[in-house]
């Protein structure tokens, strides 16, 4: 049974952290250095610990009591352990502690019940130390729902929806939101609790999954197996293999106000480095030249560079204070060293020859070093080009948004005007995916033959830049196999670009309106599309790192791909919104049609505004008709409105595709129609969220699984055809009411539609 949000901040109870030991590799530690204070202890079972830890509870040996190591021997290894508390202590560096990792987990029964549950809690509130933000969220499961909140240092709220309905569903490696889902945390966290929920119990896949985890740790140190839902050990393992990454730094002062103290810490020949966690603090390091433990006297020392022989054939290394000089020996000439000329003997005779060809070389080199200068000054003149681009199309604009989300573009690429020249042939008509009111769309291939899309943006004003910026933000944070992912862009040139993953099969609006009919285009097909898609906005809504608003939610921005899977797409209008406000109050945009009415004429933005546009998108999956027809009859014109108008005056079944009827049970027609008839509600408050209307259409879904509940529906349908309803007022195969034909979509921007890929 689903565990809905109530229960889940009500949970989580501390637990203690299951403990191992490691040999530490810390870059602390410096072979024939000072480790640690005077007759302190060096290690701990494998641990080597270096100041400013120090092992031992109030013995001296560290900086603060915060930095001591409980070194318990009760073990055959003995293990070490963060001052009085349970976090085990795998590995120390010099800005890193590593700690030994808890896992929430969940278990179910092959009926239904559930068997163990084990929430996750740690909290270093008050300490030197909080998690670092390499750390991953992850949920592991084809049924599960998990949350990850933190309440000190930063008021944090996020989530995973991990789903799959068999083994063979699942990718190796891969954590998308099939079996396996991972999200980012942001720096400074210093308490989480975290626990799992179920979907359904994990009845219907038992057999390869009884059980769901959830926990935090280094990413690097896990990749996803589908063994692993299988594996009655993977909770232990997990707990050993996968530990939680801990920044750290030295009280709450910078390095500017440290230094103003007789205590402060970087001893000679060390740098201090301020802490980027925002509760202050500060480390040390050693110069380039220097190593040793700089928290401890004589501080760091002079590397001799000559005991390794830096200098090359015939030179001569002379040690210096952090660095080192190479000189030639007698008889030779040079700068002695190996990347250098090296040293070469002298000729005391005076080499005609050799200065001809001198004076000749000379005069060449003259001659290279102008054009080397001609085409430095081109190349100059071509990068200071590339920065007037760059600031033009949003460069910094974007800096300042990724800076302002505390985000980076590491999963992105930036790619070069070059490659995307290449890729386009250079931008061939015959590349065109589609144009719209923001650009032109083109299919790309890459030099390791991946095929992507490449919008490119015509010439924009200051609103458009705004535009195009908002999507690269929002786009960067989504991670949702329903969701078109954006693989990087482009700012060096006239405009930007945007390159997406290639989505093949062309628009849902493509596919709805062709006239002729497509044999896949069943009632179950068009069932899962929405419950796809329903589920996206759902993770945009209330899963991702913050709310993310669509805004422009239409069948021509629900994308299909190759396997006909539905991907959201078009994030242009998109807006995020503050974990703490529930409205924006913005411009109208959207499309005529779609467009919330009560946003239309308040502006206020919510949510419940994408729910609404989706309901026009239910309305048009099952009537096949357009969001607006040019007709002359009034009540017919906005699908919506005639929609609603039908199922109030018991017209529904008049108005659908004669394969909906065809196919559809009369339970699911209903049922999908009610809830089509909630989202369009004018009150944004009266609607379901997109979370209760995802969860509706998977229901329906499921219900279509089982057969003899179809034969029970069915014959409940046939028993209503022999009454004289409005079911078969107009016969099946004789095609629904005419619309009349409508030539495009209307929206607020007069934005074009093309079926493949459509740009904005």
């Amino acid at each position: 049974m689903f565990l809905n949000s109530a229960v889940f901040y009500l949970f989580l109870c501390l637990f203690p952290l299951a403990l191992a030991t490691t040999s530490s590799s810390s870059r602390l530690i410096t072979q024939g250095t000072t480790i640690t204070k005077p007759n302190c202890q060096r290690k701990c079972g494998n641990l080597t610990v270096p100041y400013p830890f120090g092992i031992g509870i109030n013995t001296g040996c560290s900086i603060s009591s915060w930095f001591d190591v409980n070194c318990n021997t009760s073990f055959s290894t003995p293990k070490p352990f963060i001052a009085t508390g349970n976090l085990e202590i795998l590995d120390i560096s010099d800005d890193k502690v590593l700690i030994k990792n808890w896992v929430a987990a969940s278990c179910y029964s092959q009926s239904g019940n559930l068997t163990r549950r084990n929430p996750a809690f740690i909290n270093l509130a008050t300490t030197p130390f909080s998690f670092s933000d390499t750390n991953k969220f992850t949920v592991l499961g084809c049924d599960e729902f998990a949350l990850i909140s933190g309440s000190e240092g930063r008021n944090f709220t996020s989530g995973c929806v991990s789903l799959c309905s068999s083994s063979e569903d699942l990718i190796e490696g891969e954590c998308s939101g099939i079996g396996c889902c991972q999200t980012a945390i942001p720096k400074g966290l210093k308490k989480f609790n975290s626990t799992v929920g179920s979907l359904s119990n994990h009845v219907d896949i038992w057999s390869f999954d009884p059980c769901g985890y959830a926990f935090l740790g280094d990413p690097g140190s896990y990749r996803f197996s589908a063994s692993d839902l299988t594996d009655v050990s993977f909770q232990n393992w997990t707990t050993n293999n996968v530990p939680v990454v801990l920044d750290w730094a030295i009280g709450t002062e910078n390095c500017s106000e440290a230094q103003k103290y007789n205590d402060f810490a970087c001893l000679q020949n060390s740098y201090c480095i301020d802490s980027d966690t925002g509760f202050g603090g500060y480390r040390c390091s050693c110069l380039k030249g220097y190593d040793g433990n700089p928290y401890l006297s004589p501080g760091c020392i002079d590397i001799n560079e000559c005991e390794n022989n830096p200098c090359g054939e015939h030179g001569v290394c002379i040690n210096t204070l952090g660095s080192f000089n190479c000189s030639c020996k007698k008889g030779y000439i040079g700068d002695g060293t190996k990347e250098g000329r090296g040293c070469i003997a002298e000729n005391s005779q005076f080499p005609v020859t050799k200065f001809s060809l001198g004076i000749s070389f000379g005069f060449l080199a003259l001659i290279i070093a102008a054009t080397v200068v001609y085409f430095s000054i081109k190349k100059r003149n071509l990068m200071k080009l590339r920065e007037k681009f760059f600031q033009q199309n949003g460069g910094l604009l974007l800096k300042q948004q990724l800076s302002s989300n505390e985000m980076s573009m590491k999963s992105s690429k930036i790619f070069t005007a070059e490659e995307l020249e290449k890729a386009t042939n250079n931008y061939a008509d015959d590349r065109i995916l589609g144009r719209g009111g923001y650009g032109t769309v083109y299919k790309g291939i890459l030099h390791d033959k991946q095929i992507v899309a490449i919008k490119k943006s015509r010439v924009m004003d200051q609103t458009q830049i705004e535009q195009f910026i908002n999507e690269v933000i929002i786009l960067t944070q989504v991670n949702h196999r329903n969701v078109v992912k954006l693989l990087g862009c482009c700012l060096e040139t006239e405009v930007p670009l945007l390159v997406y993953e290639y989505v093949s099969n062309g628009t849902l609006f493509y596919h709805i309106h062709n006239s002729g009919g497509l044999p896949w285009f069943s009632w179950d097909n068009r069932l899962r599309i929405a419950t796809e898609a329903a589920g996206a906005l759902a993770y945009l809504h209330s899963a991702a790192a913050m709310p993310i608003i669509h805004r422009d939610v239409k069948s021509p921005n629900i994308l299909l791909d190759e396997y006909y899977t539905a991907k959201i797409s078009d994030f242009g209008a998109s807006r995020l919104v503050p974990i703490d406000q529930t409205q924006v109050s913005t411009l109208v945009q959207g499309t005529l049609g779609y467009l919330d009415p009560e946003y239309f004429h308040t502006s206020q933005l919510t949510e419940k505004s994408d729910v609404y546009s989706f309901g026009v998108v239910l309305a048009e999956l099952m009537t096949g008709r357009k969001p607006l027809a040019n007709t002359k009859n009034e009540e017919e014109k906005s699908l919506a409105t005639f929609f609603i108008l039908s199922l109030k005056e018991d017209r529904l079944f008049q108005i659908l595709d004669p394969r909906v009827l065809r196919e559809g049970s009369l339970e699911q027609i209903r049922t999908v129609a009610e809830l089509v008839k909630r989202c369009l509600r004018l009150h944004s408050e009266e609607r379901p969220t997109m979370k209760d209307v995802a969860m509706e259409l998977e229901g329906l879904r499921k219900l279509s699984k089982h057969p003899w509940a179809q034969q029970e529906v069915e014959e409940e349908a046939v028993g209503l055809m022999s009454q004289q309803s409005d079911l078969y007022t107009v016969a099946i195969d004789s095609g629904i009411i005419s619309t009349g034909e409508y030539s495009g979509q209307h929206s607020l921007d007069s934005r074009m539609i093309h079926p493949i890929n459509s740009p904005r």
